[in-house]
């Protein structure tokens, strides 16, 4: 049960990082209204924005009721891209949260989750809406703590002995475990946004994507850019901050087989992973407890 409930966590951390590389393809993609024309003038940047006037209908963000001059005045798409993927990837730490894909299962991941620098974390994750799962890394300790419906969902197909006596130990209960053993290392790896910001500035020119520029609008109250990532038959829509630096804010997946969005948020900010108080059930010292 341990390595099933493991896997999930990995596979929802794992997603997000592919899904913050939304940006890596931006970096050597061109916005086709200029043909890589760095002199085009700010009037036909308006008119490209002007044009893009379809919003998501699943998005969370709303125009903005006016807009005092044009963001981003005279940039392409691409250049945008590449102001909003500099700045992402310096950050010292941020929030996720949204909904991702999982390939096991075919069902989709909930998530809530900060991270910084240093490999600390705290957040949830959900399957289904079969329950969540609590998750905190804190200096060499990973701590989790499951709900009874999420234990249950996970024990699908095992004997009702055996998942009742594993809810009767967990529901509800902090574990901790080494974050070094071998039984929390992967996972807690991908606590550490070192990792996950290197993955994202990687890119990839093999498949360069197309950059085009939407049009001003806000993110949660946020003033934002809208810009438009076509890869072959998918299209992304990428939000993008238009003051103080350009934070991506939030990410639409136009994919049929991975659908899903994250907001990015909290940049900067500390992350709220504090050892849990009370009592707490010491994973690493348990025997015959791992399966």
């Amino acid at each position: 049960m341990r390595r099933r409930a493991r896997r999930t966590a990995l596979t929802a951390l794992l997603l997000t990082a592919g899904a913050t590389a939304c940006l890596t393809g931006c970096q050597s993609g061109q916005d086709d209204t200029s043909s890589g024309d760095t002199t085009r003038s700010a009037a036909s940047a308006a008119s490209t924005e002007s044009a893009t006037s379809d919003e998501p209908a699943s998005a969370s963000p709303s125009a903005a009721a006016s807009t005092p001059r044009e963001p981003f005045t005279g940039l392409t798409g691409a250049q945008i891209s590449e102001r909003a993927l500099k700045a992402t990837t310096e950050a010292r730490s941020l929030r996720m949260t949204g909904t991702v894909p999982d390939e096991e299962s075919g069902g989709t991941i909930k998530i809530d989750i900060a991270l910084d620098r240093r490999g600390d974390c705290a957040g949830t994750m959900g399957m289904n809406g079969q329950g969540e799962a609590e998750l905190i890394k804190t200096g060499d300790t990973l701590y989790l703590k499951y709900d009874e419906r999420f234990l249950r969902a996970q024990s699908k197909g095992e004997p009702q002995a055996d998942t009742e006596a594993l809810v009767s130990l967990l529901a509800g209960r902090w574990t901790k475990m080494s974050a070094g053993g071998a039984d929390a290392k992967e996972m807690a790896g991908f606590c550490d946004l070192d990792k996950l910001l290197e993955d994202a500035g990687d890119g990839n020119d093999d498949t360069p994507t197309t950059v085009t520029r939407g049009k001003a609008t806000t993110v949660d109250g946020t003033p934002a850019f809208t810009l438009h990532e076509t890869d072959g038959s998918e299209r992304n829509t990428v939000y993008v901050a238009t003051e103080g630096k350009p934070y991506l804010l939030r990410f639409e997946s136009g994919s049929k087989q991975e659908p899903g969005a994250l907001s990015f948020t909290g940049y900067d900010e500390p992350v709220p992973a504090e050892p849990p108080s009370g009592d707490v059930l010491d994973l690493d010292g348990l025997d015959g407890t791992s399966t």
